[in-house]
């Protein structure tokens, strides 16, 4: 319940502070819909030498009763939190550890996160309780398509738009979109985001998350030097998580000139106070499947190695930023205290607990909240949902359910990015192109952001929060 319970008093702070009564507050925190059900997976006999599956995947799967041939059923939830500024959005995440208190306050932060950075959509989130490590290839389609089967009613290019998140990728929604369009009985590209790009998706899009991670950081540098010592080093940095999201920030960080000490994964993490060669780094990660000590001593910049420590111990190292890109409840009161760092981007969801962001807030450590930090993976999403619903005649199918809840103003802008790409081969932006757009976006919404942060002196998360749900509220009304 932690970051459920989490995200809900943030929710509540901010309501306060932006003077929300509490009938409305009651709203907001309530959830639209929660589908739960099970999919059947036919598992397949697996032998020793199977080379689809990894000899501990399949010692896992044998130790779990799961390579006889059997039926076995996944736990499986899709949760709709609030349209009210449009479609529902947000991604599908494979883990074996996923529960449905962790979907209910995804699905809350998707909605304040579409909205802060002015989305024309709401919130929601799925899951599936499945380590997609152990699974054949056949297994995962399987299992894939099972899931649109389930909710397909429920979802849709007008209604809810699924996107990739952890554990799931390209080739997942791949499966998704075509699924969803067989039951449609037509091709609908703009059902799901995140798709390969030969199959409807934007260029881009994987970059998305990190490239605007990096935009918010540059406007938080920019907005705040007046207050900064500034010195002629560059800005060290560690980054907790060296997945699609680490490791495209700590890239593009470095092309920056920000000086990446540390990082780390699963099994731990590597600190280089010269600075990490964050090129080797990603050619290990590529070649090995992991970041271990059995590589560190090749990484190091420097001339003495790298050093290996625990993903606990990156947390606390002595750097100017501090970019939890893992999984959530990372920073919590019992650690919060040992913080190091000046300033901490949250590229992953809900790392940071209340009574931690409230020893930071005391020392004087500033937390750029998920909501906005992580928010270029759905404005991505977004240019990638324009592009499959073009060309304007196309969006004419979807036009009475979308302007049901859709802003005019949101609306005029839709149709102004369609028209943009008309007569244009393909119908697709370049990399560059979207790219810039996010830019654009984000830095626009970075600025009501300390708008909103001078207004009410507050933190900004807060200010965020607060942009968020007043949003929100005026579409309610």
């Amino acid at each position: 319940m932690a970051f459920l319970d989490t995200v809900a008093q943030f929710t509540e702070d901010a309501a306060r502070a932006a003077h929300i009564s509490d009938d409305v507050l009651a709203r907001l925190k309530t959830l639209d819909r929660v589908l739960e059900f099970e999919i059947p997976v036919r598992m397949d006999p697996v032998r020793s030498q199977t080379p689809e599956v990894s000899a501990d995947a399949q010692a896992h799967r044998t130790s779990n009763g799961v390579d006889d041939g059997s039926e076995k059923k996944f736990s499986a939830w899709r949760v709709q939190h609030n349209n009210a500024l449009g479609p529902y959005k947000g991604g599908i995440r494979y883990h074996h550890a996923s529960n449905l208190n962790e979907v209910k306050a995804l699905a809350s932060l998707m909605t304040w996160k579409t909205s802060v950075v002015g989305l024309p959509y709401g919130g929601a989130k799925g899951a599936i309780v499945v380590d997609p490590r152990i699974l054949s290839p056949r297994e995962l389609e399987e299992l894939s398509r099972g899931y649109v089967r389930a909710i397909a009613v429920h979802i849709g290019p007008d209604k809810d738009i699924p996107a990739p998140d952890v554990g799931t990728n390209a080739e997942i929604m791949d499966w998704m979109t075509d699924e969803y369009s067989k039951l449609s009985g037509k091709r609908e590209d703009a059902a799901f985001t995140g798709k390969s790009v030969g199959k409807g998706g934007s260029r881009g899009r994987e970059v998305a998350t990190g490239f605007g991670g990096f935009v918010i950081l540059r406007e938080y540098l920019k907005a705040t030097r007046d207050k900064r010592q500034e010195t002629s080093s560059p800005p060290t940095v560690a980054i907790q998580g060296f997945g699609n999201v680490g490791a495209h920030i700590a890239r593009i960080l470095s092309d920056h000139g920000f000086k990446i000490t540390a990082i780390s994964d699963s099994k731990g993490a590597l600190y280089d106070p010269d600075g990490i060669d964050i090129k080797k780094v990603t050619d290990i990660k590529e070649r090995t499947g992991i970041i271990d000590r059995a590589v560190c001593y090749s990484l190091g910049s420097g001339q003495e190695p790298c050093k290996v420590f625990t993903n606990e111990e990156l947390l606390t190292l002595p750097v100017d930023i501090l970019i939890p890109a893992a999984l959530e409840d990372q920073i919590t009161g019992a650690n919060a205290d040992k913080i190091h760092a000046k300033v901490i981007l949250e590229m992953a969801n809900g790392p940071t607990s209340r009574e931690a962001e409230e020893i930071l807030a005391r020392r004087g450590i500033e937390v750029i909240p998920d909501i906005l930090a992580n928010s270029g993976g759905v404005v991505g999403s977004y240019f990638e949902w324009i592009q499959s619903l073009a060309p304007l005649e196309n969006l004419k199918k979807y036009e009475s359910e979308l302007r049901h809840h859709i802003d005019e103003k949101y609306w005029q802008e839709i149709v102004r990015d369609i028209t943009s790409l008309t007569g244009r081969e393909g119908k697709y932006w370049s990399e560059e192109e979207v790219l810039a757009r996010i830019d654009a976006k984000l830095t626009e919404a970075f600025a009501a952001v300390s708008e909103e942060k001078k207004k009410y002196g507050s933190s900004w998360r807060m200010a965020s929060y607060i942009r968020a749900l007043t949003r929100v509220v005026a579409a309610m009304k």
